[in-house]
């Protein structure tokens, strides 16, 4: 049976796991931030908006993706930059304050990464390392957690493109 609707289902973010993914990022963001900073520092403010801003673009483009394929793009893709700009915050504590970032054989960072592949994760799966005493492992375990929602953004993008490709392309036909 043939959609006769209009505008075609859209929406759907919850299930996305970039979404998921930067709802713990801005969770994490939170506390990091009300811990590691004084409430009178830009940097909070920045990192916060970053933060917030990575995720509600997601839901806003999701939102957007039934009547604009162009606008679901170009709103993820601030999401995307969003996160880029908030990865380079938390690279610039460890660095000012002399911590090392992981490299991506580091134990700790293999961890991460099983943690990550577990379905349905969530803030709770991170919480020992976000909520972590040593502020090398808390933030070194909120940036691979915002290297994976940039990487998930990433292949969302290449598909929203593909998507408005051919739809481009179908409509010029």
């Amino acid at each position: 049976m043939p959609d006769d609707r209009i505008i075609p289902p859209h929406g759907g973010y919850r299930k996305l796991l970039s979404y998921q993914k930067s709802e713990i990022v801005y969770d994490a963001t939170l506390f990091f931030t009300r811990r590691f900073y004084s409430r009178r520092d830009r940097t909070v403010d920045q990192m916060v908006q970053a933060a917030r801003s990575g995720k509600q673009n997601i839901i806003e483009g999701s939102m957007a993706s039934g009547t604009s394929k162009e606008t679901e793009l170009k709103l993820t893709n601030v999401a995307r930059a969003s996160l880029e700009e908030l990865l380079a915050d938390y690279q610039d504590f460890l660095r000012v304050n002399g911590l090392p970032e992981w490299d991506s054989q580091h134990p700790y960072a293999l961890r991460l990464r099983a943690l990550n592949r577990q379905p349905n994760a969530n803030y709770e799966t991170f919480r020992k390392g976000i909520e972590h005493e040593n502020p090398e492992i808390c933030a070194n375990v909120i940036i691979g957690l915002v290297k994976v929602c940039c990487y998930l953004l990433d292949r969302q993008l290449q598909s929203i493109e593909r998507e408005f490709l051919n739809k481009a392309a179908s409509a010029s036909a």
